[in-house]
């Protein structure tokens, strides 16, 4: 199974959906699986100071004047929060860098709303310290679960938990959050099946995939009372390769409209636990997944070099030996195997292509495709401005393959169990 990990990201994923493709033949499954909308990309991380919920209810002789006088009442209600030292409010403002807006009614003479503010560091720092710049933890891949009528989903479709992860503000975060968009391959790989696994191959792999040392898995299991009636969340944390429990707990949201209200509070209150968690020691990377992961001995890495060498040494030697080269004149060492095999069976054979360019490999495969008995080619090596090495499934003996080549087009040169053929 290790093979599988030493290849690239891409290729697995390719691996992957061929073999659905192949186990229900049925190729739309990988593509249905991957394709569609998915995916929510997380907003770029900031390190600015967020303040969020603040309620504003303000009258004035016009909508617009009124909401003007809110967003000032609410950096100064913001900057209270935070503790700052008494300013006149255009200083406070000068020390903003957005407002955003969670919920808002304009009336012609009201303005109610419940406001973000974001004060920029860089300028607010000289009035409120270096409080809160400790070390931040390692890179953290996070796996937002959803449990909801007795399913459990990630990244399969867009969902209300994983909108709220990806629209937290984690750049002033002592968590170092690694958040998948949730596109693509990222549906295959980071499934709520992945959470139970405890293979460290497993994990160490996908870790390396998004560059992040160990996991984080906030799960929100949702409870809907009655269509449009209040929804109830039971959310607990999670982290490592082997879920260790670290906290839990409850919230409830009036109706379904209020849920990504409630989201985004349990978001907060997560981020609370597993800095928590930083700072008591426990959120720390697994050890374990580091085992086997370390350079091996020089003498030990020299032997396997030297054995990798001499496998690929007689892997050529006996390659020759089968089929004819420019040197050997085309002399073959071994008699042709003609006899075909039996009835309504089929057999492999090795055939050597010449590739000299993209366009050549190409119009190989078809003329091979259209041969009389052909069955299947599968691509062993494929080289581009060399030799091509191919497998070909064939109802018939390889002199039969090559007669079939050769009304193709093709110039055949014919081995013992191969063939070697050019334009």
């Amino acid at each position: 199974m290790r093979h599988l990990f030493s290849l690239s990201r891409p290729k697995r994923l390719a691996l992957v959906a061929s073999g659905l493709a192949m186990a229900g033949g049925a190729g739309w499954l990988a593509l249905a699986q991957v394709g569609g909308e998915r995916g929510i990309a997380p907003i770029a991380a900031s390190s600015d100071i967020e303040v969020l919920g603040i309620e504003v209810d303000v009258k004035a002789d016009t909508g617009l004047e009124a909401r003007d006088k809110a967003w000032v009442e609410a950096q100064v209600k913001a900057w209270e929060k935070i503790d700052g030292p008494k300013l006149p409010d255009s200083e406070i403002a000068s020390l903003v860098s957005a407002i955003v807006v969670q919920r808002e009614r304009l009336g012609p003479k009201r303005y109610i709303a419940t406001l973000g503010v974001v004060f920029d560091r860089a300028r607010a720092s000289r009035y409120l310290g270096t409080e809160g710049q400790a070390q931040r933890s390692a890179p953290m891949l996070l796996l937002p679960v959803t449990m909801s009528g007795g399913t459990a989903m990630v990244y399969e479709q867009r969902n209300p938990w994983q909108r709220a992860w990806a629209e937290y503000q984690a750049g002033a975060s002592r968590i170092n959050y690694v958040r998948p968009a949730g596109a693509g391959g990222d549906s295959l790989l980071l499934t709520y099946g992945q959470t139970g696994r405890r293979s460290r191959v497993w994990w160490r792999d996908i870790l390396d995939d998004f560059g992040a040392a160990d996991v984080l898995i906030p799960i929100a299991d949702l409870h809907y009372t009655f269509p449009g009636g209040p929804v109830e969340g039971r959310f607990t944390a999670r982290h490592g390769p082997d879920s260790e429990f670290l906290a839990s707990f409850e919230l409830r949201a009036d109706s379904p409209e209020q849920l990504p209200q409630m989201l985004a509070q349990a978001v907060t209150r997560f981020d609370a636990i597993f800095a928590r968690a930083l700072a008591d020691g426990t959120l720390k990377p697994d050890p374990t997944l580091n085992i086997g992961m370390g350079d091996l001995d020089p003498r030990i890495a020299r032997l396997v070099e030297l054995g990798r060498r001499l496998k690929a040494q007689d892997a050529v030697a006996e390659q020759r030996s089968e089929v004819p080269t420019e040197e050997s004149d085309g002399t073959i060492t071994a008699a042709p195997i003609n006899t075909p095999p039996p009835e309504g069976s089929v057999a492999l054979y090795t055939v050597q292509v010449v590739t000299p360019d993209a366009p050549s490999f190409d119009d190989a495969m078809a003329g091979i495709r259209g041969g009389n008995g052909v069955r299947a080619i599968g691509v062993r090596s494929t080289a581009i401005g060399g030799t091509t090495v191919l497998t070909v499934s064939y109802a018939g003996s390889i002199g039969q393959l090559a007669q079939a080549l050769r009304d193709r087009g093709f110039t055949v040169r014919q081995g013992s169990n191969a063939l070697l053929i050019s334009r």
